[in-house]
């Protein structure tokens, strides 16, 4: 393991200011960057802790709640607000890993972690362009049951592992960063990229930016919502599926739909064809199977993992299904 040095900070101005300097890595939980250090993955030079900023959870007047990227995993899926009004964000959060880990696991580090794909952590054997830029990509020719079947390119075919971050894309969060330049603000949608040429840059992060909280805007619909995660063992395992919804009806018609997919893509995808087919549809099965062929169309799987066009399908109508009792 590389050597580092370590500090706490005692707020964001000194968490910015140590993040700055050369090398420096944010450390929350640690669940996931205490892995790559262990696997000589990453080699940060400083670790600076920022599990003592913010972790309050507060509600807007306007009926918005703002998440301190400091708050553990656990805590936000029991959140009577979150339970209630935001039910698929709860259920997304107790789907993630095991029940000690989500005790540990902070918001902004789930945000922020890594692809579980096997050749990104095989070191010693396997390319990855995304551990090393311009090495190549195993994974294309090798056993790629789990990979994006979604915005994939010649450079990468990883999946973000992050159930939690499925939710925030549909519902249409916004990230809170602070930076040596100051604040801003980024769509949960736009805060991940697609791999394109350059898998190894995997979010519009400046150097030494720090998340400071996570926005939920008012979404009434919302309350109508769930989570569905398809995996090969009922707990601590990565989705191969997942879909996460909301939907607004009126006189049997959509009004509002929210759809994002977990397990396709490098990035938490947010179904926008499908939620666009679906607006003024009636809300049948024969609707909701047309949505999802709309948003599957650009699929491009690889030899293991073309089941997961077909059952991203079946998940969607499922789930459509499940939120609007609409029987096939």
């Amino acid at each position: 393991m590389t050597p580092f040095t370590y500090a706490r900070a005692r707020n964001a101005e000194e968490a910015v200011r140590l993040g700055a300097e050369r090398g420096a890595k944010f450390l929350g939980g640690g669940t996931n960057l205490i892995d790559l250090l262990r696997e000589t993955i990453e080699h940060p030079q400083s670790l600076v802790d920022v599990t003592g900023l913010s972790d309050k959870i507060e509600v807007g007047e306007d009926g918005s709640l703002l998440i301190g990227a400091a708050t553990r995993n656990t805590v936000l899926a029991s959140h009577p607000t979150v339970r209630s009004h935001y039910p698929m964000l709860s259920r997304a959060l107790v789907a993630g890993a095991s029940a000690q880990i989500r005790n540990m696991a902070t918001v902004g580090g789930n945000i922020l972690q890594r692809t579980r794909c096997t050749y990104f952590y095989d070191n010693a054997g396997s390319r990855c362009n995304k551990r090393n830029p311009n090495q190549g990509c195993d994974a294309i020719e090798g056993f790629n049951r789990n990979h994006a079947i979604l915005g994939a390119s010649s450079a990468c075919i990883a999946t973000h592992p992050s159930d939690m971050c499925v939710a925030l894309a549909a519902l249409g969060a916004t990230v809170h960063l602070r930076g040596a330049g100051g604040e801003r603000r980024l769509p949960m949608t736009d805060f991940h990229r697609l791999p394109e040429d350059h898998p190894e840059i995997e979010t519009l992060l400046e150097p030494g930016e720090l998340i400071t909280a996570v926005e939920l805007p008012s979404l009434p619909m919302a309350a109508r919502s769930t989570y569905r995660k398809v995996r090969d063992r009922a707990s601590y395992a990565f989705a191969l599926i997942s879909v996460a919804a909301a939907i607004g009806l009126e006189d049997g018609i959509v009004k509002e739909v929210r759809l994002a997919l977990g397990g396709v893509a490098h990035k938490p995808w947010r179904a926008w064809k499908a939620e666009e087919a679906l607006k003024g549809e009636p809300a049948t099965v024969q609707s909701f199977r047309a949505a999802a062929a709309a948003e599957l169309s650009a699929a491009a799987p690889l030899r293991d993992n073309g089941f997961k066009v077909e059952l991203a399908k079946r998940s969607i109508v499922a789930v459509l299904g499940e939120l609007t009792e609409t029987k096939s």
